[in-house]
């Protein structure tokens, strides 16, 4: 068997967004792959059906699709030279295609003049569509071609300069958005009429269509985003005619769907959980404007599986007349749920694994999952049967030969829980050697690992390495209260860590004691910096896009004003001692690991002053250490970052543990 290495990333794809035709006799979907050439990634349109798959665009720029009937769909591109220069000269706006499935080429359908982010068929030639748009000129769209030119001229003129009016001012993976709102339009297509459903400063949450009326759920705001509360719209778009449904401030709305006959939203106070708790889901009366709690849910209703071998998104949840489909982190598995108009949940598909997106109809399921330590596969099933078939072969190829470690599950008693996690064994396991080994801290922390294809941890195994992660309080895939760690990161989370290596070691008596590195990313990188402060027990560790100090934290992040202090339990002006007790720079004093450090300079979930402060404390010190920082990067470098940076930080990352650990 053949070792998986760093660059077999660039032989894998990465499947998104299946969505099946109205008539449910065909689907598509979204396949992207590496360009190590141009360091970036291509994505093309598929077709599934009648059991087979077929290729539907090769410019490799179609990222996502809308279906307007059996067959023909549209997708946003820029093909034509009058759109490339558009597109060249920065200018917003997005350019529709329709494509016949069953044949012919892609013709110009729709041109928009702004940049559109979702689009919804309403009815024929008529959609809802998403934009955001500047707060300061939110209409710009409809000005005349002086106007426009003025406006960009200003903007050159203001492009070394950036005014912060609000909070957050930016956001990782957007950059500065100061004064932007995401607003909906009603657009129909000939003649093209386009009609606002939202003004800035409103700002839209989630929305949803119950027959003829969109429901826009949508905070309006100003200088500081609101926590909690929203309010709740209906726009008839046959008639046009609008109405203020409620608006509820005790709770943050965060999605909404129409399923059973009934608007379900799904919405949390936060009061006893704090920010990360999960959502309760209520049932809407719009006529008489009021909420009616459906379910009391303690687990979340998504996926939360990490991998780093995903790209793009899809459907979490579908409405249906029996109830709503969705799925659900349980353990280390997202597996799909059915919530009925009772409020009663309950499984449909618990496979082992994770369903990445999926879709429903006719009585078939059709996902994208990971399973079998494969990477991502297509795969259907009819629903009521207990196994999914996979459908595609995208992947074969890419490991085919290749070791795979496959999980071995553990699990050991820490703190009054049960902690549960997987090992994986070295490529060419001989049980009567000793092996060095890496402890993988996932992210979040309200996120989990499983068993599921990892690159970076197949590479590991395949140079020589046991790798083993676990799922430790604070993780996801369980109830609100073992997610609930305010006020005690690096407390029963650390203690289950170390229970969790304690319990590997004893197991697995090939690991050598010496040799165990450690590493971890975002609450992963908190928990390395937390590690290294509290044990040197590890030969090496490398901590990526970190915490360091949550007091920083709080005013640099862009959830740090409301994310600090809620999962410390503490306040800046009246209780700082509880942020800097849970800070890990506190604890670099006693740091004797050496410490490589991965950052990036334009994460602003975990901004890179976090990194370069532990960083510089161990310098300061004494103590071995490295600092790579990515520029151009955002917190997703691992999962989504340039091709050549991501293998560029997977080797920082192993040589850093070849040169200490063997």
């Amino acid at each position: 068997m053949e070792a998986i290495t760093q660059k077999d990333l660039l032989n894998y794809k990465f499947l998104s967004a299946v969505r099946f035709a109205p008539g449910g006799e065909r689907a598509a979907f979204v396949v992207a792959n590496s360009n190590e050439e141009e360091n970036c990634y291509e994505r093309r349109l598929w077709l599934y059906e009648d059991g087979a798959l077929r290729q539907l665009t090769d410019l490799g720029k179609e990222g996502s699709f809308l279906w307007l009937d059996e067959r023909r769909l549209i997708f946003p591109a820029v093909r034509s030279a009058k759109e490339k220069k558009r597109a060249e000269a920065k200018e917003a706006f997005t350019s529709y295609y329709v494509l016949d499935v069953c044949g012919g080429e892609a013709l110009p359908y729709m041109t928009l003049p702004f940049s559109a982010e979702s689009i919804r068929l309403l009815d024929e030639d008529l959609f809802l569509v998403t934009a955001t748009v500047d707060k300061k000129n939110p209409l710009l769209w409809q000005a005349s071609d002086e106007e426009k030119e003025k406006a960009r001229k200003e903007k050159e003129e203001e492009k070394d300069y950036e005014v912060f009016t609000e909070l957050p001012f930016w956001s990782n993976g957007a950059g500065v958005t100061n004064g932007n709102r995401t607003l909906a339009y009603l657009v129909e297509r000939e003649p093209l009429k386009i009609t606002p459903m939202l003004k800035s400063p409103e700002d839209l949450i989630c929305q949803t269509v119950c027959g003829d009326e969109v429901l826009l759920a949508y905070v309006p705001w100003q200088a500081k985003y609101p926590l909690q509360g929203f309010c709740l719209r209906g726009f008839n778009w046959r008639t046009g005619a609008q109405r203020e449904i409620l608006d509820e401030w005790e709770l943050r709305a965060e999605h909404m769907e129409v399923a059973g006959g009934r608007v379900l939203l799904m919405a949390t106070s936060g009061r006893r959980h704090g920010l990360n708790e999960n959502a309760w889901v209520y049932a809407l009366n719009p006529e008489e404007g009021r909420l009616e709690l459906l379910r009391q849910e303690e687990y979340n209703m998504y996926n939360s599986v990490g991998s780093d071998c995903r790209m793009g998104g899809g459907r979490q949840a579908v409405g249906t007349d029996e109830g709503l489909y969705h799925l659900t982190t349980r353990e280390g598995n997202a597996v799909l749920h059915l919530l009925r108009p009772d409020g009663s949940d309950e499984p449909v598909y618990t496979g082992e694994g994770a369903i990445d997106c999926f879709d429903l109809a006719n009585g078939k399921l059709l996902c994208v999952g990971l399973y079998d330590m494969r990477l991502q596969e297509l795969y259907e099933a009819k629903l009521g049967d207990e196994k999914l078939n996979r459908v595609s072969h995208f992947n074969d190829a890419a490991l085919e030969g290749r070791y795979l470690a496959q999980p071995e599950p553990i699990t050991v008693q820490s703190c009054g829980w049960e902690i549960g996690g997987w090992v994986l064994k070295p490529k060419d396991f001989d049980p009567t050697k000793q092996y060095p080994a890496v402890l993988d801290v996932h992210g979040g922390p309200k996120t989990v690992y499983g068993p599921v294809f990892y690159h970076e941890m197949q590479v590991w195994a395949s140079l020589g390495y046991f790798v083993f992660f676990c799922n430790p309080m604070g993780s996801d895939g369980r109830d609100n209260k073992f997610m609930d760690i305010r006020g005690r990161y690096g407390d029963t989370d650390y203690q289950n860590l170390m229970d969790f290596t304690d319990a590997v070691l004893a197991r697995y008596p090939q690991i050598d004691p010496k040799r165990v590195c450690e590493t971890g990313g975002s609450y992963g990188g908190f928990m390395t910096n937390w590690i290294i402060g509290h044990t040197d027990r590890f030969c090496c560790a490398a901590s990526q896009r970190s915490i360091a100090n949550w007091l920083a934290f709080y005013g640099m992040s862009d959830i740090g004003y409301y994310f600090a202090g809620d999962q410390t339990d503490g306040d800046l002006y009246d209780s700082p001692e509880k942020l800097w007790a849970q800070s890990p720079l506190k604890y670099a004093k006693n740091v004797k690991t050496p410490t490589l450090f991965i950052h990036s300079d334009e994460d602003y979930r975990c901004p890179m002053a976090e990194g370069i402060q532990m960083y510089s404390a161990l310098i300061d010190r004494g103590v071995e250490a490295r600092l790579c920082l990515f520029h151009g990067e955002t917190h997703e470098l691992s999962r989504s970052g340039k091709p050549k940076h991501r293998q560029r930080r997977l080797k920082e990352i192993t040589e850093w543990f070849e040169r200490h650990a063997k």
